[in-house]
C-alpha cells in the first residue's frame, strides 16, 4: 500500500474519521480528505506525519517518511505512546450528551509503564469528567483514561452509555442480568438497569486532575 492507502486503512482500524484526524494535527477538517483524494498536499509534513503515526500505531515510513527519519510504532525504540484526548464529557451527574469522538490533543505515556499496567495504548482514550456525583474519587475537570478493550466484566468504575448520555459510574453486578450504576457521592441514588439498557464503553484505569 502507498502512504494514502495506509492512512485510510489505519484510520478505519482506529475508528477515527479523516476529519477528526485533520483537527487533531491542527488542520481544517478537510485537510486529510484532500490529501487522499486530490493529492494536495503531495506529502504530509514531518510533524503531521509523526503525530499521525504515533496515534494510529503505524510505522511512519508507511506514511511516507524517509527510512532514516521515522517513528516505528513496532520498534524497540518506540518508547512512548500518544493516547488521544477526546472532545467528550462523561457525566458524574445528570448525564452528558455524547459528542463526536474528535481527538484534540494527546497524553504521552511510557510504553513500558502501560505494559506494566497491562494496558494496550491503541485501545485507550482520555475524556473529561463533569459533575460531582463521583466525588471525591473523580472531580469535575478531571480527565480519565478509558480502556476500551472487550473483556470479561468485573465490578469497577466504567464509562457507560445510558440512553443518549455518557456517564462515569461504579458498575456493580447484581446477578441475573441486572446492574447498579453507583455514585461515590451519596447524594445521588443508585441507578438500577438491565444488561440490555446500557452499554459499557470502557473501564476507567487512570485519572488526571489538579491538586
Amino acid at each position: 500500500m502507498d502512504a494514502r492507502e495506509t492512512l485510510v486503512e489505519a484510520a478505519k482500524a482506529r475508528g477515527s474519521s479523516l476529519a477528526a484526524l485533520s483537527r487533531m494535527i491542527g488542520r481544517n477538517g478537510t485537510y486529510l480528505q484532500q490529501y487522499i483524494t486530490k493529492g494536495s498536499p503531495k506529502k504530509l509534513e514531518e510533524e503531521d506525519r509523526r503525530v499521525l503515526a504515533q496515534f494510529l500505531g503505524v510505522d511512519e515510513r508507511d506514511l511516507g517518511a524517509p527510512k532514516d527519519n521515522s517513528y516505528d510504532s513496532r520498534g524497540r525504540n518506540a518508547a512512548w505512546v500518544d493516547v488521544p484526548r477526546l472532545d467528550i464529557d462523561a457525566s458524574a451527574g445528570p448525564g452528558a450528551v455524547n459528542a463526536e469522538e474528535v481527538p484534540f490533543d494527546a497524553f504521552r505515556f511510557s510504553r513500558k509503564w502501560l505494559a506494566e499496567q497491562g494496558l494496550d495504548g491503541s485501545q485507550l482514550s482520555a475524556i473529561r469528567v463533569v459533575g460531582d456525583s463521583m466525588e471525591p474519587l473523580l472531580r469535575e475537570g478531571d480527565e480519565v483514561l478509558v480502556d476500551r478493550r472487550e473483556q470479561p466484566f468485573r465490578d469497577g468504575v466504567h464509562v457507560v452509555r445510558l440512553d443518549d448520555s455518557l456517564l462515569v459510574k461504579r458498575v456493580a453486578s447484581k446477578g441475573n442480568g441486572r446492574f447498579s450504576l453507583l455514585s461515590q457521592n451519596l447524594a445521588y441514588p443508585p441507578i438500577e438497569v438491565g444488561a440490555e439498557e446500557f452499554a459499557i464503553i470502557g473501564r476507567v484505569v487512570w485519572k488526571s486532575g489538579r491538586v
